[in-house]
């Protein structure tokens, strides 16, 4: 993907092997637009872990997570201008993310992701005749999650691992904040119910 831009265009950028440190993606964004794949190798590095995080959690298909993340980064490479600064760049990202996910997902018509918590419990059985199951069932979070409907999952994962408001995430989703809040508030009730089931 990198390779899109000749090297000519390329601007250094002092200590790039250092991410964590605060950068400022606003100028990042300007010189993508101008071409500098330097910057975009920097926007790369600091989303990929984030977007990473967020798809596998969204979709639950681990063997689509990379071709969404270039997808999603494709699209920033492309299109860097149609950010339109009505909201944070991480919202604009995650958007694109939250819609190459959904995308799949019907694509794939695999509703296996949205589990019914009755064939869950079927699924889990009875953890104290089977130890061994209680050990495999420590990602209990993402038997959990699975329980959701992607719009649920993501407010969950955006609210809780990228730490966005409310108003934040109804613009990734491209919905009211009410509705938002509504589905918080039935993924949280679905999760009380799948932890109610997993203590009996």
């Amino acid at each position: 993907m990198l390779s899109l831009v000749s090297s000519k265009n390329r601007q250094p950028i002092s200590d790039q092997s250092d991410t964590a440190k605060v950068v400022d993606e606003y100028a990042l964004l300007k010189r993508i637009i101008k071409g500098d794949t330097s910057a975009f190798e920097v926007f790369y590095k600091i989303y990929y872990t984030k977007l990473f995080r967020f798809i596998v959690r969204m979709t639950n298909q681990p063997e689509s997570v990379e071709e969404l993340i270039q997808e999603t980064l494709l699209v920033v490479w492309q299109k860097p201008e149609s950010f339109n600064h009505t909201s944070k760049i991480s919202t604009w990202v995650f958007g694109i993310a939250y819609n190459k996910a959904l995308k799949l997902i019907s694509k794939n018509a695999r509703r296996s992701n949205d589990v019914n918590v009755d064939d869950l419990i079927d699924t889990i059985g009875d953890h104290a005749s089977n130890p061994a199951k209680n050990l495999e069932s420590t990602d209990w979070l993402r038997c959990a999650l699975a329980t959701l409907q992607p719009d649920q999952r993501a407010v969950i994962e955006l609210t809780y691992y990228h730490g966005l408001p409310y108003q934040e995430i109804a613009k990734i989703l491209n919905c009211p904040e009410n509705t938002v809040k509504t589905r918080m508030f039935h993924a949280r009730k679905k999760l009380q119910i799948f932890a109610e089931t997993q203590e009996n």
